[in-house]
């Protein structure tokens, strides 16, 4: 078994079918065929069987593909430290930089800080990994990433971190309302990270004794955000998704001692990251940024 192999396996786990792996791999079918048939002699089992609707794995296939995800991601990270020696000698900032960002984030903040950051380090990749805010501090927990963008306070035990901005937390509304009339108000609503709907939430209960009348909900912060500019109801939203809109009331949330609601954005890396040039040096970046003008 070599790398090839591993990486055939778990390609045509994803895929189930011999036609689309071939040709992600760049193989003729016959070859990808004649490849999987050499394993299954060398290994002395069958690893997969072929069905009307596409290819199966057998239990020792299944096996065999968890291990590929493990050789495949112990070469990545050999291939990743090599080329690190080999920058740290030259004292290059070069590879490929991981990062696990939030969604919001990554729609609206990470495109034109890599622009930036390219435009200084022009021989440095990106891979980039989205999702809630929750499932990327697990990300940077598990190392699967060298930095996270999360939004929200999150636990950070064992993590280097580094406060990039706050927001306070908003009804939004292109009519002035009275906040005593809100559980009548149609609001919009969105599925947001769990830890800011705990706040709203928590907020709401020490204010209103009734529900919240919910007239619509979305997926996206953004699509509850034009809800709100098209006047279909109120949001409540943090501050920065509403930056450079017109002609929207706002009313912060304050905690029971009039003290603003806040969620802040954070970086989070491992701290023997920091001897990697191109983690060091994106980190310094971000450090040095001008948030308040960005």
């Amino acid at each position: 078994m070599d790398y090839r192999d591993w990486e055939i396996l778990k390609v045509l786990y994803n895929q189930k079918n011999l036609t689309k792996t071939a040709r992600l791999l760049f193989l003729t079918q016959p070859a990808l065929t004649s490849r999987l048939k050499h394993m299954q002699e060398e290994l002395g089992v069958k690893i997969v069987t072929r069905e009307s609707r596409g290819v199966h794995f057998t239990p020792q296939g299944e096996y065999l593909v968890h291990c590929a995800e493990e050789a495949l991601a112990h070469f990545q990270k050999v291939k990743e430290n090599v080329q690190n020696m080999s920058n740290n000698e030259k004292n290059e900032v070069a590879g490929t930089l991981k990062l696990g960002v939030s969604n919001y984030f990554a729609n609206n903040e990470l495109p034109y800080l890599l622009k930036l950051f390219k435009n200084q380090y022009p021989h440095v990749e990106f891979k980039v990994i989205t999702g809630w805010s929750r499932d990327v501090t697990q990300l940077i927990h598990n190392k699967d990433v060298h930095i996270g963008f999360v939004r929200g306070d999150y636990g950070w035990r064992g993590l280097s971190i580094h406060q990039l901005f706050e927001e306070t937390i908003c009804i939004a509304s292109t009519k002035k309302i009275d906040i005593t009339d809100l559980p009548r108000l149609p609001r919009i609503d969105y599925r947001g990270d769990y830890l800011l709907k705990s706040i709203i939430d928590h907020w709401w209960a020490e204010n209103y004794a009734e529900a919240p009348f919910i007239s619509i909900e979305v997926d996206q912060v953004d699509t509850c955000r034009e809800m709100v500019i098209n006047g279909l109801g109120y949001g409540i939203l943090s501050s920065r998704v509403l930056d450079g809109i017109e002609d929207i009331y706002k009313i912060p949330l304050t905690d029971q001692e009039g003290n603003p609601l806040l969620r802040r954005t954070w970086m989070y890396y491992h701290k023997e990251s920091m001897e990697w040039n191109v983690v060091k040096a994106f980190v310094h970046f971000i450090e040095n940024l001008d948030w308040k003008n960005h």
